[in-house]
């Protein structure tokens, strides 16, 4: 009876240990319960997302990334991050790869791996936090308030989101001073 209350005392402890699994889509991408559906026209994605009061992420991912793993399993469960992203943003993702057809902000088509390429996007994951308001004739890339290539750290990304969400530049800092943590004088 102790062998098998020492087993699962044992079991339970390494589940809570353990990283959480996120689910992998047929297109071997992670599908967090928060990610939304998109059919990839991004001027109805952030339509979508001004109506529910909240602000667009374009998460760019590929198969078997291990920084795109990292930041499923530790920093966008991360609390400083997780409810900012439920209730804050409208987070559709794009396959780096993916022959999925992207309708961009100044109306191009193509598909997510020609859309990637033509933001200059090279690197996963790849986070594209987007404007209220896109300007008529920009594209995703040259209208985003900011671009995250990699997997920052969960208090990098929660300034990151409260700065998006404060409206970028027009909040009094620009995306560097948000980045770079002040330095102590000694």
């Amino acid at each position: 009876m102790k062998a098998l209350a020492l087993a699962l005392w044992l079991g339970a402890s390494s589940a809570l240990a353990a990283p959480l699994a996120v689910p992998l889509g047929d297109d071997g991408l992670h599908k967090p319960d928060w990610l939304e559906e998109s059919f990839l026209d991004l001027r109805e994605d952030l339509e979508e997302a001004q109506a529910g009061g909240r602000s667009l992420l374009i998460s760019i991912e590929q198969r078997g990334c291990i920084y795109c793993a990292k930041m499923h399993s530790e920093i966008f469960p991360d609390p400083q991050v997780a409810q900012r992203l439920r209730d804050d943003f409208r987070v559709i993702q794009v396959n780096l790869a993916g022959s999925l057809e992207v309708t961009d902000f100044d109306g191009s088509i193509a598909t997510e791996k020609a859309t990637a390429q033509a933001w200059g996007v090279n690197f996963t994951p790849t986070l594209i936090f987007l404007p209220a308001q896109v300007p008529p004739g920009l594209t995703a890339r040259q209208a985003a308030l900011a671009v995250l290539p990699g997997s920052p750290s969960a208090p990098v990304l929660a300034e990151v989101m409260d700065w998006v969400r404060a409206g970028g530049e027009v909040s009094g800092r620009t995306l560097k001073e948000v980045l770079s943590p002040p330095q102590s004088a000694n």
